[in-house]
């Protein structure tokens, strides 16, 4: 991501260096915005993803600030509100987005309630003229992604997805070394995000709440990893779903979801994810000189990766090196983008249009694997064309 000037934001003070210059260079992140200048966010939803990983990635941000909470516990809402500063009356229930509407203080409103609640948030949330992040998936359907899109347009607001891991450096070092070529050409693609449910019911054995199962939960995160990683769009999807008989978890939605899709370059993806089974969350780019692996590749923190290629001076060994680039809070930086370009006026690295496009592929995949066929996709050659193209740190695409 470019570094942009913010308005109000001083340049970093001058200082004596204090390393020496054969130190490794640590990037230096741009100062804070002073408190009263920051963007507002108002958090509509407030369960374990917003208490546990949002909240705190507002404590880590620096362009960004809790303005307001939304949710249907009032009391629970003025807690969270005073521990993070917000003011006393900036707790909204979900029927006040006329009352939201009016609050000056909120300028991007963060959609984190379950899939099947979005399409009206959002809505909701344009027609007051609040600018939109929204968790993944996007909707339940691409019909859904789609009035989203049109309602934020015709509004003028800006909407954005929260694809955490398309600002995570790990996850953009590796793109980048595809992109690059850096290790000869891209061959194949592997990976797998799978975790144990919990027994008790929840929103996300609900299909009319959560849209599917593991693959828009869970399986999501290798589908968008796989296009950013390309820069590609899949013209072809293989799929197989299936879920344990009897298992009351699985009844509306599926436990089990493994799919191919295959680039218009003649790269393949072989992609999975589970319900029910220990928790394995990693990606591996094949390439012609190289397997550059990620493992973890998907967790909120603690994310590594690692290169493995032939030894320069000795063809019969194997160098397998870890590229060691900082664990940043993955939810305050994906925050922090949205509020520099509400901030500079520029467009959002990824806006509707890549969410609509990741429901699309879903819709494809489910399709597949309920009639047992390869489904074919409108081809699309061009790169990066629902997201913002992927730049390295001195500006360079």
């Amino acid at each position: 991501m470019a570094e942009t000037s913010i308005p109000g934001q001083d340049a970093a003070e001058k200082r004596p260096p204090f390393v020496a210059s054969t130190d490794r260079k640590p990037k230096v992140p741009p100062p804070p915005l002073a408190p009263d200048k920051r963007v507002g966010i108002a958090l509509v939803g407030l369960g374990r993803l917003s208490l546990d990983a949002i909240l705190p990635g507002l404590v880590s941000s620096k362009l960004c600030r809790l303005a307001a909470v939304m949710t249907g516990d009032q009391a629970k809402g003025k807690r969270i509100a005073a521990q993070y500063g917000a003011p006393a009356d900036s707790v909204y229930g979900y029927d006040e987005w006329d009352r939201l509407g009016q609050d000056e203080g909120i300028d991007i409103v963060y959609i984190v309630t379950p899939n099947g609640m979005h399409l009206d948030q959002v809505k909701n949330a344009a027609r007051v003229g609040k600018h939109v992040l929204c968790q993944k998936p996007m909707s339940n359907t691409s019909a859904e992604a789609e009035e989203m899109i049109k309602a934020c347009a015709d509004a003028g607001v800006m909407l954005m997805i929260a694809y955490r891991l398309q600002y995570e450096n790990h996850n953009r070092q590796a793109a980048k070394m595809v992109r690059t070529k850096a290790f000869g050409e891209l061959k194949l693609i592997e990976a797998h995000n799978g975790q144990v449910q919990e027994n008790a019911p929840q929103w996300r054995h609900n299909m009319a709440l959560a849209g599917g199962g593991a693959l828009p939960d869970i399986g999501l995160y290798s589908l968008n990893f796989a296009r950013f990683a390309t820069g590609e769009e899949p013209c072809e999807v293989m799929a197989w779903a299936w879920s344990t008989p009897g298992d009351p978890r699985f009844t509306e939605v599926e436990e089990n979801i493994s799919w191919q899709m295959r680039f218009p370059s003649g790269v393949v993806a072989k992609l999975s994810a589970a319900y029910d089974a220990h928790e394995a969350r990693t990606a591996t780019l094949h390439c012609q000189t190289a397997r550059i692996n990620l493992d973890p590749a998907f967790p909120y923190h603690g994310i590594r990766l690692h290169v493995s290629h032939r030894a320069p001076d000795d063809p019969s060994a194997e160098i397998e090196e870890e590229r060691v680039l900082g664990d940043v809070d993955q939810f305050g930086t994906e925050m922090d983008h949205m509020a520099e370009c509400l901030l500079t006026g520029r467009p959002v690295d990824t806006p509707g249009e890549e969410g609509l496009q990741d429901q699309r592929i879903m819709e494809a995949i489910y399709l597949s694997a309920k009639e047992n066929r390869p489904v074919q996709l409108p081809v699309i050659k061009e790169k990066d064309v629902f997201r913002a193209p992927l730049i390295d740190d001195e500006g360079a695409a």
